[in-house]
This record gives structure tokens, C-alpha cells and sequence, in this order.
């Protein structure tokens, strides 16, 4: 399941005021995330749960799912 945090993150990043995300959303399904915009939304989620990404890590993400489980294995959670 995808956090409320990280959701406000990525729309934040992407300046959107709403957008259905789930585990299985990719970039290319959301408006504006593109390759440039990619970068806006990885370092704002660094940023926020102050964890730092691997560029292989980054390279692995396929979708939001994936991206939540990298933040939850960088915090440590389950």
C-alpha cells in the first residue's frame, strides 16, 4: 500500500493538486512525471524521508509500489 506521505510527496514533486496512485502506477500514467520530472520526484522523496537512493536502486523502480518499498526498506520498515 501506497503512504499518504509518499503520495503528497510525489504530487507535491510533480505539482499536482490530486492523482490516483497506486502500487502499480508507472510514470509515464501520471501527468508530468517524465525522465526530467523523475529526478524532481526521486530527490523530493529522499528529501523528505531523508534516505539516500542508490543510481542502480533508481534504475530498478518500475513503479510506485517499488518506490514505496525502497522508502520502507531504507527506513527500515517492514
Amino acid at each position: 500500500m501506497i503512504t499518504n506521505e509518499l503520495k503528497q510527496t510525489i504530487l507535491g514533486a510533480l505539482k499536482l493538486d490530486d492523482w490516483n496512485l497506486t502500487e502499480q502506477t508507472t510514470a509515464p500514467e501520471v501527468p508530468g512525471w517524465d525522465s526530467l520530472n523523475h529526478v524532481n520526484v526521486i530527490l523530493a522523496v529522499e528529501q523528505k524521508f531523508a534516505v539516500r537512493f542508490k543510481n542502480l536502486e533508481i534504475l530498478k523502480l518500475k513503479n510506485v509500489g517499488d518506490l514505496q518499498r525502497l522508502v520502507d526498506a531504507k527506513l527500515g520498515r517492514p
